[in-house]
């Protein structure tokens, strides 16, 4: 069900030292800061040559990342996401399997124009799991 590894997002407090560390240190391509008000978040993408990695910066103090960071003062690797062909129907294929979709099991639209579902930590591991829609 699960195909390519898109991303590996990392939560972090600063976006512009973070984006600088990925481009400055590592040589690595990112992409401009794109705010996402309604995730409540601000990503910088790293593009690498097999996937990307999603630098997360808290847009407000009611964010989810802004609660992430309140627990992890040094940020860290915040969700893992996998594309599927057919984001319903690995919904309900996962749900029917016992599987948590978060908030109200319905996708919404992605950093990356695509619907998007997240699933429990607790039933992936200990790893929040993003779903896209390839």
């Amino acid at each position: 069900m699960i195909g390519r590894l898109n991303h590996v997002a990392i939560a972090v407090k600063d976006l512009a030292a973070s984006t600088a560390l990925y481009r400055d240190t590592l040589g690595a391509r990112v992409s401009q800061p794109l705010p996402q008000p309604e995730h409540g978040v601000t990503v910088v993408f790293v593009e690498l040559p097999n996937t990307k990695i999603e630098l997360l910066e808290p847009l407000g103090a009611d964010s989810p990342i802004a609660k992430f960071l309140e627990r992890n003062a040094d940020g860290g690797i915040h969700h893992i996401c996998y594309e599927v062909d057919d984001i319903l129907a690995a919904r309900d294929r996962l749900k029917e399997a016992g599987a948590r979709v978060l908030g109200t099991g319905e996708p919404r639209i992605g950093a990356h124009g695509k619907p998007v579902l997240f699933l429990h930590p607790k039933d992936f591991c200990g790893t929040l799991v993003e779903l896209e829609q390839a």
